[in-house]
């Protein structure tokens, strides 16, 4: 059993969002709540919380865009308090995560909320705290809208390919149950 949750290849679970993403979404964003203390950086954000200001402790409301690009952990999940304060305090935004399409976690919480899906042509090299390019990742990523200006953003970027989740199709009978089911953890998860 794989039991790299992505891990961070070296010392940092800080991968940094490459500079081509933010010259194709061409946009300003109000909040980073996941800057890092040092090193490169690239993301166009008014706010910045790093780990010491502990961005999922900070309110992001009224802070216009968001950019999260969430630290990468070994830790199974390490995303949903991530995700649950995106869909809940962001106006609207962008969200990098992992394309774990099969998880749990991705379908009660980004393809029920999501507006947009981007999902990047090849595997995303994030860069290292020094500026290089990263290993390839063991897996490909997804750019998550939330929002008119940031779906637009997403389309035109030229990045990948963009999908919308037809919500109006009948949840599988396992889904259902699953989703019932994991209500109340996943809130208690934050």
């Amino acid at each position: 059993m794989v039991k790299n949750y992505e891990k961070a290849k070296g010392e940092s679970p800080e991968w940094r969002s490459p500079q081509f993403f933010f010259d194709g979404f061409g946009l300003e964003f109000g909040l980073d709540p996941c800057a890092p203390l040092d090193g490169f950086y690239c993301v166009p954000a008014t706010t910045r919380f790093t780990i010491h200001d502990d961005g999922l402790r900070q309110s992001w409301k009224g802070l216009g865009l968001v950019y999260c690009n969430s630290p990468w952990s070994i830790r199974k999940r390490h995303v949903v308090p991530w995700l649950h304060k995106f869909w809940t305090e962001a106006a609207g935004g962008i969200f990098v995560c992992v394309a774990r399409t099969s998880a749990d976690w991705f379908h009660e919480l980004v393809l029920p909320h999501a507006d947009l899906i981007l999902f990047p042509t090849g595997k995303t090299r994030f860069i290292a705290p020094d500026g290089r390019p990263g290993p390839s990742p063991t897996n490909g990523n997804c750019l998550i809208a939330k929002g008119g200006v940031c779906c637009e953003a997403l389309r035109r970027s030229g990045l990948g390919v963009c999908l919308t989740v037809d919500r109006n199709a009948a949840p599988s009978a396992r889904r259902a149950r699953g989703l019932a089911q994991m209500s109340l953890p996943l809130l208690a998860a934050e």
